[in-house]
């Protein structure tokens, strides 16, 4: 098989969660670690740094590799999901694998996946852990797919864990509180293994709190690190094409170790995920990576180059300003709407689409109703059309067309806006891998 074949193999023949949904979801770990056994254990060949959580796990991911890498570690990168090339979800210093690497991990392999039957998910998993003991990389940061505790990803023993907060997200898999969906991310706690939470939210600290003591592993809460004394959006250029999110932030115990960042991704929700990244950065200078404050702002005023991450609060046009973003579930859209209250603009062209199997309405509560709305269906089977979207959000307010495509969509919207309005462009990470 070509390339082209063996994704049409991959995607065709095992269960995929973007597209089938819940019924990809696999309640135990057997199928990864019988695959990872056939093929001697590739997880445990490699340092590892394990993330999780509900939102800014995928940046927080990118930011913390492209540290390491400018440190000069050899650094694996597997993240979920892809957004244009499925080659995203493996990289090594920042370079997707080459897709012979794909062909022939699937066709060496092929029989195995006949007789284990593994879900798409699994079948990355195994064959990113391949990748990364095969390329020796120094550590490699592993993101978690869904949940922690039943996650294909589960079955590496890291340097340390991370999770970076808890929110509203496939509660029909994870539970229906926090407290559930907590103790589902908690699962990535091992025995003696330290743990960063990146926020301290009082509704679930102790759970963390009682898992790491249980499994002898010290906890810490990045929130409660780090202070930021300062941070705005700046651009570098007259134009506006570079534009940096700025922060100045200070260790809490400490007011002379206070540094000035200038972070590429800058959406203002970063300020988050960058105190979760400088803890984890500490735990690690702990264990002996050796890694400076040059290092540490080298790297973050060039994630996007250095990893690839596209799509958090991603600014695709000036004219009309046009900026798409990822958030998808309450707590990622409300930190979307602060990012445009926050953005100048007249008038707010919202293009939408989301999935089908998700419960819709607390976010379609919190959006304004003074913007024009454009309804679409992202490419996959679990898109939910467009009309139904539209009737769901008239019902609270939210007045628009629909459009047949995301990308039919997004022209409308720039065609009706002036040069003062704003173009956003979201609702779920497929409408965004569309115009990426």
């Amino acid at each position: 098989m070509d390339y082209q074949q063996t994704l049409d193999y991959l995607y065709s023949q095992l269960p995929m969660f973007t597209r089938d949904g819940p019924s990809a979801f696999k309640k135990d770990l057997t199928n990864t670690l019988e695959l990872c056994a056939r093929l001697d254990n590739p997880q445990h060949k490699f340092k590892s740094v394990h993330i999780g959580g509900t939102n800014g796990k995928g940046s927080t991911s990118h930011m913390l590799a492209a540290i390491l890498q400018t440190a000069g570690y050899k650094t694996g990168l597997y993240t979920s999901p892809h957004l244009r090339d499925f080659r995203e979800r493996i990289r090594i210093n920042g370079e997707m694998i080459k897709e012979q690497v794909v062909i022939d991990f699937v066709e060496k392999h092929k029989a195995d996946f006949e007789v284990i039957k593994p879900s798409f998910f699994e079948m990355t998993v195994a064959m990113a852990f391949d990748a990364f003991a095969r390329e020796k990389v120094d550590i490699a940061v592993i993101e978690v797919g869904l949940g922690g505790r039943l996650d294909s990803t589960n079955v590496i023993m890291p340097l340390l864990s991370v999770i970076t907060n808890i929110g509203w997200d496939h509660m029909n898999m994870l539970g229906d509180t926090l407290q559930l969906i907590a103790g589902e991310k908690a699962g990535i706690i091992k025995p003696g293994i330290p743990v960063v939470v990146g926020e301290y939210q009082p509704e679930v600290a102790d759970i963390f709190l009682n898992k790491a003591r249980e499994q002898k592993a010290p906890v810490s809460f990045a929130s409660e690190e780090w202070n930021v004394l300062k941070s705005e959006v700046r651009s570098q250029t007259s134009e506006g094409s570079e534009e940096y999110l700025k922060i100045r932030v200070s260790k809490k115990d400490s007011k002379l170790n206070t540094q000035n960042l200038e972070l590429d991704l800058t959406g203002t929700y970063q300020v988050k995920n960058l105190k979760t990244v400088l803890s984890a950065v500490e735990e690690l200078k702990r264990q002996g990576f050796i890694i400076t404050n040059e290092q540490v702002s080298s790297a973050l005023k060039q994630v996007k180059k250095l990893t690839g991450l596209h799509g958090r609060w991603e600014i695709l046009s000036h004219d009309p300003l046009t900026i798409c973003d990822t958030g998808h579930n309450p707590e990622g859209i409300a930190e979307v709407l602060k990012n445009i209250q926050h953005t100048p603009h007249k008038h707010l062209h919202f293009v939408m689409g989301v999935v089908n199997d998700k419960d819709i309405s607390k976010i379609l509560d919190m959006l304004p109703k003074n913007a024009a709305y454009y309804f679409c269906r992202p490419d996959i089977p679990r898109g939910l059309d467009a009309e139904s979207l539209r009737l769901k959000a008239e019902s609270f307010g939210l007045m628009g067309e629909i459009y047949q495509s995301v990308k039919s969509a997004l022209k409308a919207a720039q065609d009706d806006a002036s040069k003062y309005d704003l173009v956003f462009v979201g609702g779920s990470t497929f409408v965004v891998a569309e115009i990426v």
